[in-house]
């Protein structure tokens, strides 16, 4: 380790926002196949807080202090041993592996990207889980075609607005779920039918979809069944459905957890500068009021990513 010292989030206990705290650590030295970088913006995922929560340590227990967060932005500090596809002064994009609330963070090389040319550090920060989550779940779990109707639960959140936009760059009928302040903006990403879920039931509205893409769960998810036609696929990123109803219906359902990794990162990057798909921020935070940033994640009824600025 370092004797430099920087300063970063952690999470001495699990809890409620309270446990964010912004201190001072030694900054981390980047071992074979990673990459030291000097962070300027963070990702805030719902996964950060359920994490932090203690919701998920049954099947991710937490070894404290930890430092949350994943997505980051910012520039190549120092490679270390084996890398040779990052240069320090690099702008890059990813997922960091030791949490990205921090001033300096590690991530592998494989789950970094250059940044792309068009986007700032906090618009860059907003990419990287929720667009490989939308990605693999429509695309590799959900093997959306050409012609094919996708429903979206969700479609203004940070996983649901890239699901939109690319299930409408391959050529699919998108139909979506919104709240009502939300209904124009996710039309505005491509969806053809928006429902707004606070005046309409899904099930009442819409039929014989191919696949159900859900980033919501819940209620919302439960009532959504009936809506694909059999043969049809749900993938989820949120919830539990009845499965016992699914195979009466004979619906297949996939679960499934977000593989970040450079290829994809730097599709996506493509896309963007080419003007294919955009970026939404959502609100953003400094670094140290990243527990009213967690607060806002977790109200779960914020248009794209949150992302904490770091100076």
């Amino acid at each position: 380790m370092s004797t430099q010292t920087i300063n970063a989030i952690q999470v001495h206990s699990y809890g409620d926002v309270d446990q964010l705290k912004l201190e001072q650590i030694a900054q981390p030295e980047p071992h074979e196949g990673e990459v030291l970088v000097r962070a300027y913006a963070a990702g805030v995922n719902p996964m950060d807080w359920k994490i932090r929560s203690g919701m998920l340590k049954d099947f991710m227990p937490s070894n404290f202090p930890y430092v949350p967060g994943a997505d980051l932005a910012g520039v190549v500090e120092k490679v270390g041993p084996g890398v040779s596809i990052f240069q320090p002064g690099q702008e890059v994009f990813g997922r960091s592996s030791k949490g990205s609330y921090a001033e300096y963070s590690i991530a592998p090389a494989n789950t970094l990207a250059p940044k792309p040319r068009t986007l700032s550090f906090e618009e860059a920060a907003a990419i990287p889980v929720g667009a490989t989550t939308a990605w693999q779940g429509i695309f590799d779990h959900g093997h959306l075609q050409p012609g094919q109707r996708i429903l979206i639960l969700g479609g203004a959140g940070g996983v649901g607005l890239f699901a939109v936009q690319f299930a409408r760059w391959k050529g699919a009928h998108v139909i979506s779920t919104a709240s009502t302040s939300n209904v124009d903006f996710v039309r505005s990403l491509g969806a053809e039918t928006v429902i707004d879920y606070t005046k309409q039931r899904v099930e009442n509205e819409i039929h014989d979809v191919d696949l159900v893409f859900d980033t919501v769960g819940g209620a919302a998810l439960a009532g959504v069944l009936p809506a694909l036609k059999r043969g049809g696929t749900l993938v989820t990123i949120a919830g539990q459905p009845d499965e016992a109803k699914a195979r009466e219906l004979g619906i297949h359902i996939t679960r499934f957890s977000a593989q970040v990794n450079t290829e994809l990162l730097s599709t996506f990057a493509q896309l963007i500068d080419d003007g294919q798909i955009k970026v939404f921020i959502g609100t953003t935070f400094p670094l140290s009021e990243a527990s009213q940033a967690h607060e806002l994640s977790q109200s779960r009824h914020g248009r794209g990513r949150i992302i904490l600025h770091i100076s």
